[in-house]
């Protein structure tokens, strides 16, 4: 027989990065080989995920050449420069600063209530029956199909904005919230009483811990409407043209058929989502659930 039909087959450990081969003399020892330098940039997330956004970039600059026409699709690099325009310019972060104080205002009110609904609905029968019956009504509603209303009893102001943002947030993080509550096995629920913790620590201490994927899923989900929400609102009406936000800067370049803006615009709205969705849920999951073994 062959030395190498003797030979072991490498395996790889994708924790370690190598390529871990047995011993031919008794399996006493592992030889561990590095991984190739192009396997081990493709096993970065980041790395991948860059090539995937180079990717569409790309596209969308060919597509965009193809049709020639930069009312109905400017090219990728165009809308690179009328983005650097607008942060240069100051219009574009100020745009970016109004949008978000809106958006935190209305996202923190919501979380806010969604916490004080879901302490009632587990605490008490009426206020289960109470969140069931609310979330039945309001939950498919909408939320900019409040706007009306809100516009009647708030007026042009950033009040109606946050107004219906909390409509958008209340209800996905609410019912997120309940549903991992309720989820919690009954053994998780038997140590916290058998430790004689307060209605309190056992909420922060068992609970929450417990039910935190599922918090965090609806946190996720109530930002994700928040921002559609307010983007959408801001299109309808900016408050005024000095202080609208980035929905305001589209319809406005859209009135100037400055189409460069308004991509540039709506660019912006990505990276600012992608930035929230990778850099601080990423982290707060890490922090949070990776680390208390709620993830595998």
């Amino acid at each position: 027989m062959s030395e190498n039909a003797m030979s072991p087959e490498p395996v790889r450990d994708g924790r370690s990065n190598v390529y871990k081969t047995p011993s031919p003399i008794g399996n006493f020892g592992i030889v561990e080989k590095p991984l190739p330098f192009v396997a081990r940039l493709w096993d970065q997330g980041w790395l991948r995920k860059l090539f995937v956004l180079i990717v569409l970039a790309c596209l969308w600059e060919a597509y965009a050449r193809y049709l020639n026409n930069d009312l109905l699709l400017p090219t990728f690099i165009d809308t690179c420069l009328a983005l650097f325009d607008g942060l240069y310019s100051g219009q574009l972060p100020e745009r970016i600063a109004t949008s978000l104080d809106v958006l935190l205002t209305g996202y923190a009110a919501g979380i806010g209530l969604a916490a004080l609904l879901t302490l009632i609905a587990i605490t008490t029968r009426l206020g289960t029956d109470f969140l069931e019956v609310m979330t039945a009504m309001f939950n498919p509603l909408p939320a900019i199909a409040l706007l009306p209303l809100a516009l009647i009893w708030f007026g042009l102001g950033k009040m109606t904005l946050v107004f219906v943002l909390i409509h958008s947030v209340l209800w996905a993080v609410t019912l997120n919230t309940y549903s991992g509550f309720q989820s919690v096995s009954s053994t998780l629920k038997m140590v916290g009483r058998n430790y004689g913790l307060s209605h309190i620590s056992f909420i922060m201490k068992i609970l929450i811990p417990a039910a935190f994927p599922s918090i965090l899923s609806g946190l996720k989900i109530g930002w994700a409407f928040a921002w559609r929400t307010l983007i959408a609102a801001e299109l309808v009406f900016g408050v005024s043209a000095s202080s609208g936000g980035l929905g305001w800067f589209i319809y406005e370049s859209k009135n100037q058929l400055n189409i460069s803006a308004v991509f540039a615009g709506l660019l912006t709205i990505i990276i600012i989502g992608l930035v929230v969705e990778n850099l601080i849920f990423r982290a707060v999951e890490q922090r949070t659930i990776q680390r208390w073994g709620m993830q595998a």
